[in-house]
């Protein structure tokens, strides 16, 4: 039986990956962004292990967050599920980030940096991030004319070069992104035409799996299947220079 975290675990993926993992025996701290969320939760939040609430646009929510789990002791797997879609126009969190920025790849790096070590990660990313953009001069939006598809993939290709990044210094976690599909939850839409089912499996595989493909590291899966990224996400240079800029724009150094 393992104790594992989920980010975003009220609705969609992260919903359906608690919901497996509990049916498995597990214990399962789930996270609500609002405690309206978390009142929601029904049955889930009765048969979980614990519930947490902090709004991942927040710096301070998120730190916060992390503190709380921390106390409900060392996790051994964490999935970092929740995420924002597209936004038509650049949001800003309370410290100014672009509000996409700070959910799908701040908030991450920062729980990632802050939690007990886990002996696995698993971290949500997207098929948009072939189309992301590998500069890092401007990953804030500031300078340039807001695209709301183009800052969700460049949001996605950081946190898949994150968790490559990862796999490759801390040798004894199992880090991995996963590519769901694009599945009918609220974020992916009704006429999504990817299988729901197939869109948690693997996050739930690879946080609790006990055959060996499940314990491997540094790889970007779809449906159980290890796929390529895009070439920048296994580039150590570039992973190196988004862990630093992630660390510079947080203020939060990474443990070695």
């Amino acid at each position: 039986m393992a104790r594992i975290f989920i980010t975003g675990s009220t609705q969609g993926l992260g919903l359906a990956a608690a919901r497996a993992l509990i049916a498995q025996g597990h214990d399962v701290v789930v996270h609500a962004r609002t405690a309206q969320r978390a009142g929601d939760l029904g049955e889930v939040a009765a048969e979980a292990a614990g519930v947490v609430v902090g709004d991942l646009s927040v710096r301070a929510e998120t730190l916060a967050l992390a503190d709380e789990v921390n106390e409900l002791g060392p996790m051994d797997a964490v999935i970092q599920n929740a995420g924002v879609y597209t936004e038509q126009r650049r949001i800003a969190t309370p410290e100014g980030h672009a509000r996409v920025l700070a959910v799908n790849v701040l908030a991450p790096y920062l729980l990632t940096a802050k939690l007990a070590r886990p002996s696995r990660m698993v971290f949500l990313t997207s098929g948009m991030h072939r189309s992301g953009t590998a500069s890092l001069d401007d990953v804030d939006w500031l300078a340039r004319q807001w695209e709301a598809y183009q800052a969700y993939s460049d949001s996605k290709l950081l946190v898949s070069a994150l968790a490559f990044g990862l796999a490759r210094r801390w040798p004894d976690v199992a880090s991995n992104a996963v590519d769901p599909g694009w599945v009918p939850t609220r974020m992916g839409g009704p006429n999504a035409p990817d299988d729901l089912e197939q869109g948690h499996l693997t996050q739930v595989w690879l946080a609790a799996g006990e055959d060996d493909a499940a314990r491997t590291s540094g790889g970007y899966w779809y449906h159980q299947r290890r796929r390529e990224p895009a070439a920048p996400v296994r580039d150590p240079a570039f992973q190196d220079a988004v862990i630093d800029k992630l660390a510079d724009i947080t203020r939060v150094v990474l443990p070695k």
